[in-house]
């Protein structure tokens, strides 16, 4: 890498989101330096997101590449903003986010404590619906691989989110972002990157992430195939000492299935959902959480 490429490339992918690109650009200018250049994605927008990166670009000229696709998803976008960027390390920045003041600083004081890191996680302000902030700290990251990846996958112990954090590069390189999953594609990167790479933290909010629904978490008729799907993917490039857990796993996210199905007052899909987790792991499956609900849904108790 030349002496000349950045330590910071900021990527953001968007979509139709031109309405509100300009304050997550706005608060990455705010702290543009020699070491930091941004690669905004545009994913085929049909808005005026052209329009807007076409201001910025006139502005502050050469640290903002643009790159225009097809719309092809978020996983593709990341992934060509990876490959596009210089950087030693790499920031996605959702479009409807934006970073807080001093926090790629923060980042860079993390990074003084292991120069190698694959990973930074910072903290954030997590905004609800309702404009409501919470500072949301984030979670030591210690152990060996497996029990980082357990209680990432199953535990839910370890967060990684996009947006507050710093991924080494060339890790990401070699483990893109899978296409095609229609949800939950930055799962098998993130287990994959705690398995493998050393981690660091700071207290220091580093960005706002806003909050709102996923549309596509209740589309029905192609669950199953995009839980397997998603779990081949995130066993694909875990070493062979986490590959135990991949059962448990599987079962978690017919659990997962079972519960928005349920929620949803589909009976049948509840079923098949809670069968498929109690004949990979009996142990999960009949904890008393999923046990009490399978019995409300069934025989109708309240």
């Amino acid at each position: 890498m030349s002496q000349s490429a950045p330590l910071i490339s900021i990527v953001i992918p968007t979509y139709n989101y031109g309405h509100l690109l300009p304050r997550a650009l706005n608060s990455v200018v705010a702290q543009l330096a020699p070491d930091v250049e941004v690669v905004v994605v545009d994913d085929g927008s049909t808005d005026d997101t052209l329009a807007v990166l076409a201001v910025y670009q006139s502005r502050i000229g050469q640290p903002l590449q643009v790159i225009a696709q097809a719309n092809g998803g978020a996983a593709v976008a990341r992934n060509n903003g990876v490959r596009a960027a210089r950087g030693r390390y790499v920031l996605l920045l959702d479009a409807d986010d934006e970073l807080l003041p001093n926090g790629l600083q923060a980042l860079r004081n993390a990074l003084l404590t292991d120069p190698d890191a694959g990973m930074v996680l910072g903290a954030y302000l997590s905004v609800n619906a309702a404009g409501v902030e919470r500072l949301r700290l984030p979670t030591g990251v210690t152990g060996d691989k497996v029990e980082r990846v357990r209680r990432y996958l199953l535990e839910k112990k370890i967060a990684v989110s996009h947006s507050r954090s710093l991924f080494r590069r060339d890790l990401l390189l070699r483990r893109p972002y899978p296409q095609g999953l229609p949800s939950g594609e930055d799962i098998p990167v993130f287990a994959c990157l705690l398995a493998t790479a050393s981690v660091v933290t700071t207290e220091t909010a580093v960005a706002k992430i806003y909050k709102h629904a996923d549309s596509l978490r209740h589309r029905r008729g192609l669950e199953v195939l995009c839980a397997e799907r998603l779990v081949a993917e995130v066993f694909a490039s875990l070493p062979l000492e986490c590959q135990h857990l991949r059962q448990r796993y599987q079962a978690h996210r017919y659990l997962s299935l079972f519960r928005a199905a349920a929620l949803y007052g589909d009976r049948s899909a509840a079923a098949v959902f809670y069968r498929h987790a109690l004949r990979l792991s009996p142990l999960q499956a009949l904890r008393m959480c999923y046990l009490n609900r399978w019995l409300r849904v069934n025989l109708g108790w309240r």
